[in-house]
């Protein structure tokens, strides 16, 4: 496992170096633009302000169901939406990957998030929201919505390496939420 999860972040240190050089080299083509699209697109919670406390309830000090979601601006020609939970404070524990969500949904409900789109697997072993859990002091959780071309069609064993993989290339504007999270 550790093994896998050293593999892992490796494929993401290249992708971000991948990133970073399209970046740098100036090119203006369509390719260099699906890297770092642009949009309207912004995301939201009725349970927490950009920065805030995420409250217990979605977490597993409370009843561990995830939280909801909203979004405006999807960019025109979406056919599906993704959406990956981290801790950037945990090394990018992955907290949740939900793929096909419907791109014309405006939102995801208190503990319904499963039932709209597919789950992936998260660091925890599972599919499905695995919500904040830190083993000690505050920790951050970082919200990334995509809006992409194509559905991915992706199964529950899927995480969030090969969720990124297969939206190479489809993502067409992409937006965060951040909230933070301290057990008592």
């Amino acid at each position: 496992m550790r093994m896998l999860r050293g593999w892992a972040m490796a494929g993401v240190g290249l992708g971000m170096v991948g990133i970073g050089l399209a970046a740098c080299s100036g090119d203006t083509s369509s390719e260099a633009a699906s890297v770092a699209p642009t949009s309207d697109l912004t995301l939201t919670s009725p349970a927490f302000s950009e920065g805030g406390s995420i409250p217990p309830q979605y977490t597993c000090d409370g009843e561990d169901i995830s939280p909801p979601l909203s979004w405006d601006g999807v960019p025109e020609g979406t056919q599906s939406l993704a959406l990956i939970v981290e801790d950037p404070d945990a090394g990018g524990f992955v907290h949740w990957v939900l793929t096909d969500i419907p791109f014309d949904l405006p939102d995801l409900f208190e503990g319904q998030g499963d039932q709209l789109g597919t789950p992936g697997a998260t660091s925890f072993g599972e599919p499905g929201w695995g919500g904040p859990c830190p083993p000690s002091g505050e920790h951050r959780y970082v919200f990334t919505l995509y809006a992409l071309s194509e559905m991915l069609s992706l199964g529950p064993s899927a995480g969030a390496v090969e969720a990124r993989a297969a939206m190479e290339g489809t993502i067409l504007g992409q937006a965060q939420l951040s909230g933070v999270y301290t057990r008592t």
